[in-house]
Order: C-alpha cells, then structure tokens, then sequence
C-alpha cells in the first residue's frame, strides 16, 4: 500500500533531507507544490489534507497556520518546530523515550519531532532519571556543539561565503547565552526532571553533527554509582534498541588520540552515549547527525512507526 506525503517547507533544511530519505521509497507517494503556490493557503490546505501524512518545516507561526488548515480526520501531522512539543494533545515523537512511546506515536495523528539538542539531553538523561539515580529537583549542567547547519539556510549561507576568508566564522561560537535556549521545555519535560538544565550550546565551523556533554557530580546521585554502574543503567534502558549505542566505559575506545568525534554519528539516525570520568566527576556525552537523528531521521523514524512498517526503513 502506498502512502501519500506532503512536507510543507520542503525547501528548508529539514524539508530537502526529508525528501532525500522518502526518495528512497517505492511505498511513499511524495506530494510536491508548486513553486510560485508555496505560500498559497488554499493549495497547502489542499495537500495538506489529501496526504496520509504531512512533515511541517517551517517556523513556529507557520506550523500552526498549517495545522489550523486540516481537516480530514485521517491526516497525520508531524512537526518539526517547537510549537507543539510540550503540547499535551500531541505525542512527542522519540520512539526510544520509555516502554509505550511508540504505541502512542502509532496510534496518534499529531506528532511533534523533538529538536536535536533535546534530542541527545533527553536520551542521556532520562534513563537515570527514571532510574532514581537522579532525582528530579536535581538541575544538571550541560553543554551542546553543533553543526552549522542546524542554524538553517542563513547561517549555512553565512558560513560557506566566510569559508575561503579568515573570519570569526572560523572558531566555535557560544549563544543562547541568556539561559533561554527554545529547546529547555522539551529537556526538562521528557527527562522527568522538576528543575530546567543549565544549557549552553557552541556552533562550530563544521557542517553537521552534534553533541550534548552533561556534567554529573556523584553528590548529585541518590546513590553511590561509579562510571560503570551508570553505563550499565543506560545500556540497560537501551537494550534492543537498534538506534542507540551504548558505549562501554573506555577512554582510549571511545577517542582518538584523547578527542572525541562529535561528528561520528553523520549520515545515520544512530545515537551514542558514553560515560568518562571516575568515582569523583563524571562526563555523559551523547552524539547524533543534527540533520538525521536530530531532524530529518527522526521525522521518518516517527512515521515509520505511525504506520507501522519497519522503523528503520529508509533510515541507517
């Protein structure tokens, strides 16, 4: 059976790698709009309501335009802004969150895709979370290094004219530094945690890729846990989960030369999470492709279980 699909802002980031993964697929049917239409509520309603299923990309505003325009019962939406991601009347669409998630994706026709940041901290997190390692008054301190694309078309245009030319564009650069990052409702949200993180994210000169480093103090646990134990929590949260890969706690394995690759995950909807540090202070980093598992893959991924095909088809 073929399913029909519209992405509406096919020509963002997110839309382009959206059709790229559907390209792939002779069961999806992919409806295209016309150029001159794209801002043409009248023929985006239509479409919108002639698919099986249809991607939002588009900023925040605009997804809800388009979600005030459905109106055929049998429309899923999944949403790649942030305007519904802490909504209550839709499913947040990471599969791998807890035991159920994905019969509510399965069964619900409003899904919002969670941003990619939120992504790595929700994944890294929760499972002490919901592990009573960590108590949920506990407010965590993290960082995030990303990808320039994750900006959208602007800041790529930016950094690919500054690339040939010596230019602060070069070096990483720190922001969202009033502590108000869009993505910290979702964080606190879907790790189970009553306090919001200390978040600070860094673009850096490099296409894509992305990770979230959490800084934990044992002091901080409900219990006493050495890096192994809390390895074997996350591995064990995560076990027969084909997207996630829980690394063994192993410094020399898990870098190259003492760095590590925040670039490791690209061109997969594979996310790592190793744990460094010892008994005193402790490192959870958690690394995904910012346009894959962070956006584009993780809408498919959504889908896939919506319908209930194979989650990874289409995806690495």
């Amino acid at each position: 059976m073929t399913t029909t699909v519209f992405v509406d802002g096919q020509e963002g980031t997110t839309g382009l790698q959206i059709n790229e993964y559907l390209a792939q697929r002779a069961d999806i049917e992919v409806l295209k709009i016309d150029a001159d239409k794209r801002k043409d509520l009248a023929e985006r309603k239509r479409l919108i309501n002639a698919s099986d299923v249809t991607f939002l990309c588009l900023p925040d505003d605009a997804a809800k335009e388009s979600v005030a325009l459905v109106d055929n019962p049998k429309t899923c939406i999944i949403d790649a802004s942030t305007a519904h991601r802490v909504d209550p009347a839709w499913t947040f669409g990471l599969p791998e969150l807890a035991a159920g998630q994905r019969a509510k994706i399965r069964a619900s026709k409003r899904i919002a895709n969670p941003g990619c940041h939120a992504s790595a901290f929700i994944l890294a997190l929760r499972p002490l979370v919901a592990g009573g390692l960590l108590q949920a008054a506990t407010q965590v301190a993290a960082n995030s290094i990303t990808g320039y694309s994750g900006g959208g078309k602007k800041m790529i245009a930016d950094y690919e004219a500054a690339s040939a030319s010596p230019t602060q564009l070069r070096a990483p650069r720190p922001y969202a530094l009033g502590l108000a990052h869009k993505h910290l409702p979702e964080m606190q949200a879907y790790t189970g945690l009553t306090a919001a993180p200390v978040f600070q994210p860094i673009v850096g000169p490099f296409y894509k890729g992305l990770a979230v480093t959490a800084y934990l103090h044992p002091a901080q646990f409900a219990r006493k846990a050495t890096p192994a134990d809390v390895q074997k929590l996350l591995a064990d949260y995560y076990a027969g989960e084909r997207f996630i890969r829980v690394l063994p706690v192993d410094l020399e394995a898990n870098t190259v030369g003492g760095f590590y690759d925040v670039e490791a995950c690209n061109d997969t909807n594979r996310v790592d999470i190793a744990v460094f540090g010892n008994a005193e202070r402790m490192l959870l980093v958690a690394r995904l492709d910012n346009l894959g598992k962070g956006a584009s893959g993780a809408a498919v991924q959504a889908m896939n279980v919506h319908l209930g095909v194979d989650e990874g088809l289409g995806l690495v």
